[in-house]
Order: structure tokens, then C-alpha cells, then sequence
């Protein structure tokens, strides 16, 4: 057994010997910043001519200072130079700006022989964790397949879920629905009417399709409750491994608000047990966006 003085790594993964849960240890993150919405005393680091952000940008890309993983396999990708802009109010062009960074990103990470799976995902809101407000996303390089990741991505993954009842809007290309079995109260899945990989397989014409579609949803999302609603955002793309032929791209965003400023706590018998309990009936939810129509994208 290690004495009590030895080195701890940090930034390294454990296995529960029992469960197979893969844990990353990463108590360098304790030091990150936290920084205020009010910004009369605080400089934005993502604001033009802050610290990440010393010139004018449309996007932009940095590694980020406190990783989670070694090796800069962790990005921070910053949507606008807007400091008040939200995801949604950035519009199909703003949006599909976004997402071209997120496949330049995707692929180049992707192709380091480290990095077998790339994970594109935002936090909004500082309930969901979020320690700064300026509209941004992160790019986690992992190199394995993550579990949930490996089941979603293979030949029984998330089409095979897809219930026509839930759909919730549809445009040439693109459709969102609320998922089967939702954990979260507030869910939506968005992905192409057909089978695509990874967002750097998107053409023009789709990748403005998907912009229009999350700027749809996202809005429809923050009316649902008529403010803001925090919110996680990821992005399921094939991973860099052989043995995902059949991965179909998709986005998932959820939300722990059961009804405005109420969050779902995740309780000890669902953590327990593994199995959990949803208050919303996904059908009425779909109902909900589906009635709160689309607004003008642009």
C-alpha cells in the first residue's frame, strides 16, 4: 500500500472494480474560475480583448487551462464575440458557424492517435454548472469510447428508439423529438432524416438545416417556460474507431426543469437503483413544443 505522502496523478480515469464506472479524477479543476454574470468588476476572459480572447472573432478555439484530460484533448469553443448572446439567438448564420468549427475540431482532434472519441457538448446556465455566462460550448478528445457513447453509436442505437408520436418539428433534412424513456423531465433529440456519421459529412446545405433546427428548438425550449431555461447540449458523432458502420449523428439537449425554476433532483433510490422517475410524460412534452411553433430562425 502507497503512504499517505505519495503523488496522486492527476487527470487520470479509475474503474469501479465493481461496476465497470469509469471515473476521472481531476482535482486540478477545483482553481478554475467562476465568474459572476455581473461584469462591472470582472473582465469576461471570453469577451474581445480578454484573456482567451485577445482579438476580434466570429468563433473561436483554445485549449482549455484547467483540462479534464491530459494531452490538450480539451477545448473551449466560444459561439460570439456577444457576451449576452445565448446559443439561440445567434440564428441559422451565426449557428452554422458553429457547427463548421465543431467538424473542423471534431476531425482534427479525431485524427491524433490518441483520440478515439470526440465529444462536442455545452452547459448553460450556472445551475447546470456553467462558471461563465458568455455563450459557449467545450470539445472533450477522449481516448476510448465511452460506454453510453458505444450503445448509442452502434447498430442498436438511437434509431432504433425514434417514435413518430414525439417528433416535434421536421425541415428538409433535419427532424427533433423527444426521446421514448427520458430521464431528464425536459428532452429533445435532434438529427438528419438520414443516416449520417459525423458533422464533417453534413454538406452546405444540411449543416444550414441543423443551424435552423437548434435555433428552432432552442428557442421553442426557452418559451416553454417563458426565460431562459439551463440546459445540457451534446453532440453523438461516430466515433474514430472501426466498428461503428452504422453510427447515426445526433444531438441531445436536456433540462433538470420539471416547471419553471424547478429542477428534477435525481433522488437515492434512482442513483440506488439505477432506474429512474420521470414527472413528465414525454408525449405531453412533445405536445407542448410542438404548439409553441417555430419563430423566424434567422
Amino acid at each position: 500500500m502507497g503512504g499517505k505522502n505519495d503523488a496522486v496523478p492527476e487527470n487520470q480515469p479509475r474503474i469501479d472494480p465493481v461496476l465497470g464506472t469509469t471515473v476521472h479524477i481531476v482535482g486540478g479543476r477545483q482553481t478554475r474560475p467562476n465568474l459572476p454574470d455581473n461584469r462591472s468588476t470582472t473582465v469576461c476572459p471570453f469577451c474581445v480583448g480578454g484573456l482567451e480572447a485577445p482579438e476580434p472573432y466570429e468563433t473561436r478555439w483554445f485549449v482549455n487551462r484547467w483540462p479534464a484530460m491530459d494531452g490538450d484533448r480539451c477545448e473551449v469553443i466560444l459561439y460570439s464575440p456577444q457576451h449576452d448572446a445565448s446559443f439561440a439567438s445567434l440564428g441559422t448564420e451565426g449557428i452554422a458557424r458553429v457547427i463548421d468549427l465543431w467538424a473542423e475540431r471534431t476531425e482534427e482532434l479525431g485524427h491524433r492517435a490518441d483520440v478515439d472519441f470526440v465529444l462536442v457538448f455545452e452547459n448553460r446556465g450556472a445551475s447546470i454548472g456553467a462558471t461563465i455566462s458568455h455563450p459557449h460550448g467545450q470539445i472533450y478528445a477522449y481516448d476510448h469510447v465511452p460506454a453510453r457513447s458505444a450503445t448509442l453509436l452502434g447498430p442498436n442505437g438511437w434509431a432504433l428508439s425514434l417514435d413518430e408520436r414525439l417528433i416535434v418539428a421536421r425541415n428538409d433534412t433535419m427532424l427533433a423529438a423527444v426521446p421514448v424513456a427520458p430521464v431528464y423531465p425536459i428532452a429533445v433529440t435532434i438529427a438528419p432524416t438520414t443516416r449520417v456519421g459525423r458533422l464533417a459529412e453534413l454538406n452546405p446545405e444540411a449543416r444550414v438545416d441543423l443551424a435552423s433546427m437548434l435555433a428552432d428548438i432552442l428557442g421553442r425550449l426557452d418559451r416553454l417556460h417563458d426565460e431562459p431555461l439551463p440546459y445540457m447540449l451534446w453532440v453523438n458523432q461516430r466515433p474514430m474507431t472501426d466498428g461503428y458502420a452504422e453510427a447515426w449523428l445526433h444531438i441531445e439537449i436536456v433540462s433538470p426543469w420539471r416547471a419553471a425554476n424547478l429542477p428534477r433532483y435525481i433522488a437515492a433510490a434512482e442513483v440506488g437503483a439505477g432506474e429512474y422517475f420521470n414527472p413528465v410524460v414525454p408525449e405531453e412534452l412533445a405536445s407542448r413544443l410542438s404548439a409553441l411553433g417555430e419563430t423566424d430562425p434567422t
